[in-house]
């Protein structure tokens, strides 16, 4: 027998056997039932545990936000930690359920503007960035924010959480909102050697239509 048709052959019994089942695979013999498994519980995110502020007022949240401080465990962001660049967001209403978001900042001494959109889910507060597919999407809540100040949002991409502190100007920012953005961060296991202060100044401007892409972030 030929090696082409040994093979052939090994296909046909295998799906045989799996045509048949177990007990008529054997001649008929019956099989012990096989135990149930007990339901696993559902899996609850990092994220779950801060909920987003009540009430929270998504058109309120529109306009410009400076990044203050970053959170984070993800290794790209420990592996830039020293060298972080100047970030400014920009959150406009799209539609009732989707947000387009701006982000500038400056790579290799060129600016450079990201386009994203984040969709509205049935929590208000609660947002997603999508991704190739479920997997890679990135949860995206809305913590705290009093609108006019500071805002405080977390990103959480497979089971891993960034908090990011934002404000409305990059030279105000308040003790006691500091304070907070560290306690909240601690919180998820974030303590201060995993927190990054950005640079306030030298923000980006106007970027060229060259240096304009959309892409989903790494983490």
């Amino acid at each position: 027998m030929s090696g082409t048709s040994r093979c052939m052959l090994v296909v046909v019994v295998l799906v045989c056997v799996c045509l048949l089942g177990p007990a008529e695979a054997l001649g008929g013999a019956k099989s012990r039932p096989r135990p149930q498994r007990r339901p696993k519980k559902p899996k609850t995110e990092p994220v779950d545990k801060t909920p987003p502020a009540q009430n929270i007022n998504i058109d309120q949240m529109a306009g410009k936000w400076y990044l203050i401080n970053t959170a984070s465990k993800c290794p790209l962001m420990l592996k830039q930690a020293t060298s972080m660049e100047p970030t400014v967001m920009t959150l406009t209403r799209l539609s009732d359920q989707t947000l387009s978001v701006s982000t500038k900042t400056r790579h290799n001494h060129q600016c450079w503007e990201i386009l994203q959109v984040y969709h509205q889910t049935p929590t208000t507060g609660r947002l997603v960035l999508k991704g190739r597919n479920p997997d890679l999407d990135t949860v995206v809540v809305i913590g705290e924010s009093d609108y006019s100040s500071y805002a405080i949002l977390f990103y959480q991409k497979r089971g891993e959480v960034t908090v990011k502190l934002y404000t409305r100007s990059p030279d105000n920012l308040p003790e006691p909102v500091l304070v907070k953005f560290e306690q909240v961060s601690e919180k998820h296991g974030l303590g201060l050697a995993y927190v990054f202060g950005l640079p306030t100044y030298s923000h980006c401007g106007d970027v060229d239509k060259d240096h304009v892409i959309k892409c989903i972030p790494t983490c």
